[in-house]
């Protein structure tokens, strides 16, 4: 008889050293928002992989905030140290050939918790002699007993392959939990377009506007040949209210017309969207408020 294989893969490290990519990756196809901008990630998103007789359980998890004194990011590392405690295995991201405060930070969380940890050095395309990443290998092999330690280029699709196999390898004997249908359900619809829309903000707006944007939708409609979808974007100050719509309204045009488009080749239909955007004062300084709106909360897709 064969022997089954399941666990629950977390992704940490902080903030933009490219967990969401390496995810999207993986799984092949978007499950997690992916910016230049750091902290663009707000939930922890499970994503099922299946191989004949393995299953992958991955969990993205915001970029963990170390001593940041902000509620929005309490509520994030939060988020991420109960993945930490829940998880079979866990693939601790670092970029390059340095290691920060940041990292150790995060690398301590990980001791504590006496994890089981793939490392994972992503971004090594951005390294022109490969030799200069052993001195960095050797330094990580000290630092903790890790199952495994892998260079990656996660956004050239580099070592990918290598890590799936790695994680299978690891993986403990357990049935599977999901079967072959997979997830679905409106929720995980309702998360992928308010995520869309946010990312298109972020990439648009990033350096003039702080991450105090939310995206909620007040309808969505699956007709026969349209999908109708009515959202609204909240940020804290008025004057971010104008920023966003920008002047005449172009602002907001260009953000519904770019989220338009691949929300149509996500759904696989034509989107009619419809966005306001409207003021909320204080939001992201209220962690009750924050996490009545799912942020931090865990989404399936």
């Amino acid at each position: 008889m064969t022997k089954n294989y399941c666990g629950y893969i977390s992704i940490i490290g902080k903030p933009n050293v490219g967990k969401s990519t390496i995810l999207n990756h993986i799984l092949g196809k978007k499950v997690s928002i992916t910016s230049r901008k750091s902290q663009t990630t707000r939930n922890n998103i499970l994503g099922i992989k299946t191989v004949e007789n393995k299953q992958m359980i991955f969990a993205d998890t915001p970029g963990m905030h170390i001593k940041s004194p902000k509620v929005m990011n309490k509520v994030l590392n939060r988020s991420a140290q109960s993945l930490i405690d829940d998880s079979d295995i866990i693939l601790f991201v670092v970029q390059r050939l340095t290691l920060d405060e940041q990292d150790m930070s995060v690398l301590q969380k990980l001791k504590e918790a006496g994890s089981q940890v793939i490392c994972v050095v992503n971004k090594v395309d951005q390294v022109d002699d490969k030799n200069k990443l052993l001195p960095m290998m050797a330094r990580l092999a000290k630092e903790y007993s890790f199952l495994d330690i892998i260079p990656i280029s996660a956004l050239n699709n580099e070592g990918i392959v290598e890590l799936e196999i790695l994680i299978q390898k690891y993986l403990p004997e357990n049935d599977h939990i999901y079967g072959e249908e997979g997830i679905q359900g409106a929720h995980k619809d309702l998360f992928m377009i308010t995520e869309l829309i946010r990312e298109k903000i972020i990439r648009m707006l990033g350096d003039e506007l702080p991450h105090d944007t939310f995206v909620q939708v007040e309808l969505l409609e699956d007709e026969e040949s349209i999908i109708k979808i009515h959202s609204v974007i909240y940020v804290v100050r008025d004057s971010q209210k104008q920023i966003v719509i920008g002047k005449g309204g172009g602002t907001l045009k260009k953000i519904g017309q770019q989220a338009r488009i691949e929300l149509e080749e996500y759904f696989g239909k034509k989107v009619f969207l419809k966005t306001w955007v409207k003021v909320k004062k204080n939001w992201n300084t209220d962690s009750d408020y924050i996490q009545s709106l799912g942020v931090g909360g865990s989404y399936e897709s």
